[in-house]
C-alpha cells in the first residue's frame, strides 16, 4: 500500500470532510497544540489495503513523525469509511492520558453515533473535542 502524504493537520486521502469542516478541525488542532504542545493528526483513507486498522494507523503515525520525538506524545485520528474503521493511535507519552479504555469510549459514545447517521465530519469533530478535553485535563509530561 502507497502511503498517505501528510498534507496538515487533517489529512483527508478520502475526501469525507468538506473544508469548513476541515478548516474547524485544523483550527481545534492547532489551538490544542499551542496549549499543551501535543500534536493530534485527524487522518482519512480511501482504503487500508487489507491492513489492520492497527498497524495501518500505527506504520503512517511514525512514517509522518506526529507528535514531539523526546516525548512521544502524538495522537493520529483514523478514519477509513470503505471499511468502515476508526482507530486512535496514542504515543507511549500519552498511554496514561488517553489509555485505550478511554480512546475505545471516546470512538463508541462521541464518533460513532455520528458516523451512523451518517455524518462522518461530526463524528470526526466530535472525537477531536473529546481527545481535545482529555488532553486538556491531563498533566502535562
Amino acid at each position: 500500500m502507497a502511503a498517505i502524504p501528510l498534507t496538515g493537520r487533517v489529512t483527508d486521502a478520502a475526501n469525507i470532510i468538506p473544508p469548513g469542516a476541515e478548516d474547524a478541525i485544523t483550527a481545534r488542532l492547532a489551538a490544542l497544540e499551542r496549549s499543551t504542545k501535543h500534536q493530534m493528526v485527524v487522518a482519512t483513507t480511501p482504503s487500508l489495503g487489507g491492513e489492520d486498522i492497527s498497524t495501518f494507523t500505527t506504520r503512517l503515525a511514525n512514517a509522518w513523525g506526529v507528535g514531539r520525538k523526546d516525548h512521544n506524545d502524538g495522537v493520529v485520528l483514523m478514519i477509513a469509511p470503505n471499511e468502515r474503521k476508526v482507530r486512535i493511535a496514542v504515543g507511549y507519552g500519552l498511554e496514561k492520558s488517553l489509555p485505550d479504555d478511554v480512546c475505545l469510549e471516546i470512538i463508541q459514545n462521541d464518533i460513532l453515533p455520528h458516523f451512523k447517521a451518517g455524518d462522518l465530519p461530526a463524528g470526526a469533530k466530535a472525537g477531536v473535542a473529546s481527545l481535545a478535553r482529555h488532553l486538556m485535563a491531563a498533566p502535562s509530561p
